[in-house]
């Protein structure tokens, strides 16, 4: 079956400043009025990749950026398209990227989207750092959800772009409905601490007030770490919601001691959340007949920790990972490879052409 890719109008781009440049770093902007004042169009091949082991992310917003903001003006100063005057190849958002692995190519008169490199680097950037990010997290999880909690540790303009990355990555629960907007989902989330701490750090009580409105529309997820007794409060919780709990998620402070670990420190790392305290949890729920209630890890996870936590068998259900999927970088380049149908590059670049690429109609 053919793949698709997003339809532009979906990403609600600023068309009009983007078209002026207002995106763009300057010199591209003054490339084009070079070329354009002196009458040149020189057809070119632009060939656009990035250097590490990936997974191919914003794409189709880049896609969009061409096909909604090529072109130029006329002599009254009508925007007129470029885009059916451009010849563009291109992966898919999701697919496996290689280091220097052409991803896309653009072919035409380079007038008509000399002003636009900046944006569609820059969204192809973004969108493989997320979707690179998820993978790992999702690899690193051996088929246990993870869930993607990060919009709150940028700004908020990058939700859907982010999330939707995630979901070509494989994560489908988002926090936010801005991050579901792109395949029209929902986001979801457990209780904060602001909610307990307005019952008067009464977790119970926080949980049953949300429970009371929210089940069973939404799976009830108790935070279980305000008082840092984290077995204390999941065995309160259960007790009190009985089968409408669904979950506990364990969120404490990576400067403290849980206090169910006072007493057997010396041999691990007792600070913050770690598979000790999943497993304490997870005995103290099983004793009293709470096999049905899951465990959710947060607090800081990234692949790595999230390795490091099923290396050790604990008792997870998932995982709530924030900042580290929007993290690092994953930097794209635009290089000219041919000029009017002849071999044109800079040194130590070259033509790539890829198979792998299909048409955009």
């Amino acid at each position: 079956m053919a793949r698709r890719r997003l339809q532009p109008e979906i990403f609600g781009l600023p068309v009009e400043q983007i078209r002026r440049g207002f995106f763009t770093d300057v010199y591209f902007n003054r490339t084009r009025s070079v070329l354009e004042q002196n009458g040149l169009h020189p057809r070119v091949l632009m060939q656009v990749f990035q250097k590490k082991e990936a997974w191919l992310g914003g794409m189709d917003e880049a896609i969009a950026c061409l096909k909604l903001a090529s072109g130029g003006e006329d002599g009254q100063g009508k925007w007129i398209s470029g885009w059916h005057q451009l010849e563009v190849r291109a992966l898919f958002d999701g697919d496996r990227i290689s280091p220097y692995e052409t991803v896309m190519t653009i072919e035409g008169d380079y007038t008509l989207f000399a002003h636009l490199e900046t944006v569609y680097l820059g969204s192809l950037a973004r969108g493989t750092l997320v979707t690179k990010n998820v993978r790992a997290a999702l690899d690193a999880a051996r088929g246990k959800p993870v869930l993607m909690f990060g919009a709150r540790h940028d700004h908020y303009s990058v939700q859907p772009l982010d999330g939707f990355a995630a979901h070509v990555a494989g994560i489908d629960q988002v926090s936010t409905d801005a991050q579901a907007s792109f395949w029209q989902g929902k986001g979801i989330g457990t209780i904060p601490h602001s909610l307990i701490a307005s019952y008067g750090g009464d977790t119970v009580a926080a949980t049953r007030a949300f429970a009371d409105i929210y089940y069973p529309e939404v799976n009830i997820v108790s935070l279980v770490d305000f008082d840092n007794d984290c077995v204390t409060t999941s065995l309160a919780v259960a007790r009190d919601l009985g089968e409408r709990l669904w979950g506990v998620r364990l969120d404490n402070s990576e400067t403290l001691v849980d206090r169910s670990l006072w007493d057997d420190m010396g041999y691990f790392k007792p600070t913050g959340v770690q598979p000790e305290l999943a497993f304490r949890v997870r005995e103290a729920l099983d004793a009293e007949g709470f096999q049905h209630v899951r465990i959710v890890v947060s607090a800081g996870f990234d692949a790595g920790r999230i390795d490091h936590f099923e290396a050790a068998g604990a008792p997870v259900d998932a995982y709530g990972v924030g900042s580290s999927l929007i993290r690092g970088e994953n930097d794209y380049t635009a290089d000219v490879v041919r000029l009017d149908g002849r071999l044109c590059a800079k040194a130590g670049r070259r033509y790539r052409p890829n198979d792998r690429l299909e048409p955009v109609e």
